[in-house]
């Protein structure tokens, strides 16, 4: 099994609304909207002043990578202030599990997600079901088409690759997986997975 902690992003532009310096919540007087239920069932309220961040979710997929992404961006500011709208988005509506065991039911569908300012791609030990999914590469696709971020980290660089989206950029993925990536999609730039942590495609040289 592979370590991941590989980044990759791949922005259009530069990100408007940014964290602030340790944002905390303060007690329970937050500016966060509140949930609301229909059929009972618990919904994702979307701000629309706000940045959309969108987190990709599929069987299987490594639970840490879209907790601690989902744990990061819906911090408060210091004063109490939501910046981001950040939600899970998959295929269907059908409740899935991870790679370790974590029962999920995705805030949006494909069909159903706002258009969203960034797109978190992540990864799973088998990523061949996704790879060949095209539902998913032509979401990616989609909504690259006007993310100002989208962004893979660990093997989710190789969905990032089946989706085309990357096709002649600089591109990095988890430690031993550089070689298999490139081979698999050759108009891709691949890092030195040993020597490279990250990279900004927004900068193709």
């Amino acid at each position: 099994m592979y370590k991941c902690y590989k980044l990759i992003l791949i922005p259009l532009m530069i990100l408007s609304a940014s964290c602030k310096d340790d944002p905390q919540p303060i007690g329970n007087g937050t500016q966060q909207e509140s949930p609301k239920k229909e059929n009972g069932i618990v919904t994702k309220v979307v701000v629309d002043s706000l940045p959309n961040i969108g987190l990709l979710v599929f069987d299987g997929v490594l639970t840490t990578e879209v907790t601690a992404s989902m744990d990061v961006f819906a911090k408060l500011s210091k004063d109490g202030k939501q910046l981001f709208n950040v939600f899970t988005v998959a295929e269907s509506k059908e409740p899935f599990r991870s790679e370790e065991g974590l029962a999920m039911i995705p805030d949006f569908t494909y069909d159903t997600t706002p258009e969203l300012d960034v797109l978190f791609v992540p990864s799973g030990n088998d990523m061949h079901g996704q790879v060949n999914n095209p539902k998913t590469l032509d979401f990616i696709r989609a909504q690259n088409a006007h993310t100002e971020y989208t962004v893979s980290n660990c093997a989710g660089a190789q969905l990032i690759g089946a989706s085309g989206i990357a096709k002649g950029k600089r591109i990095v993925t988890y430690i031993g997986g550089g070689r298999e990536l490139q081979e698999t999609y050759p108009d891709l730039k691949v890092q030195d997975d040993l020597a490279t942590n990250f990279v900004w495609g927004l900068f193709d040289y």
